[in-house]
């Protein structure tokens, strides 16, 4: 028979293994600590992230309406699709009233949506229906961003002097007018009604 364990030794084996058990459970309230540390840091850089996209969406929606506006101040026309503002063809020196087809900062794709009357683009906006963050310190041309809930409804276009200003609800989305099927093809908001006078083909 093999002899038995004294005391002193079993006491010795309880108190390895009590301070082991110590070690576990510090070790795991570490764990647990740190992933929550981190689930707070990606809220945050996702905060962040969703607001620096947002400033990218006022930047390139304003653009578009830029480009629109030259398009039209040049030709007393608006444009029928995207590629028209990115070479105006109109003239003996093709005009380029805006520089690159931008995507959507919101869903990283140029998957606009266009504001259209009697087949010409005056507007476009975002197809993203996340809800906003940002809702006061608007540029003072659009101001009423501040009422908005999501990113479609910051709407950013260019009415021609005395035709009214469109609404600002999205409506019912059809495919946009590309007259030359190019990159700078989007979809587009066919059924959009507008309170201005639709526009003769010559603008």
């Amino acid at each position: 028979m093999s002899p038995m364990p004294s005391a002193r030794l079993v006491r010795g084996c309880l108190r390895r293994r009590r301070g082991q058990g110590l070690v576990l459970l510090s070790l795991l309230i570490a764990l647990l600590l740190m992933a929550i540390a981190m689930e707070g840091a990606l809220d945050v850089w996702a905060l962040q992230r969703q607001r620096q996209m947002e400033e990218e969406l006022l930047f390139v929606g304003e653009q578009y309406r830029q480009a629109i506006q030259s398009y039209y101040l040049v030709g007393r026309a608006l444009p029928a699709s995207i590629d028209d503002l990115l070479e105006d063809k109109r003239f003996p020196v093709p005009l380029h009233h805006l520089r690159r087809a931008y995507p959507d900062p919101m869903t990283g794709k140029a998957d606009w949506k266009l504001l259209i009357e009697g087949g010409r683009i005056y507007g476009v906006y975002s197809s993203s229906t996340a809800e906003t963050i940002k809702r006061a310190r608007f540029p003072r041309r659009y101001a009423e961003f501040a009422n908005a809930k999501t990113y479609a409804e910051w709407q950013f276009f260019y009415v021609p002097p005395g035709r009214g200003i469109p609404g600002t609800n999205p409506g019912p989305q059809t495919p946009a007018p590309n007259t030359r099927g190019g990159k700078g093809a989007v979809p587009g908001n066919g059924n959009r009604t507008s309170p201005f006078a639709p526009l003769r083909p010559g603008g």
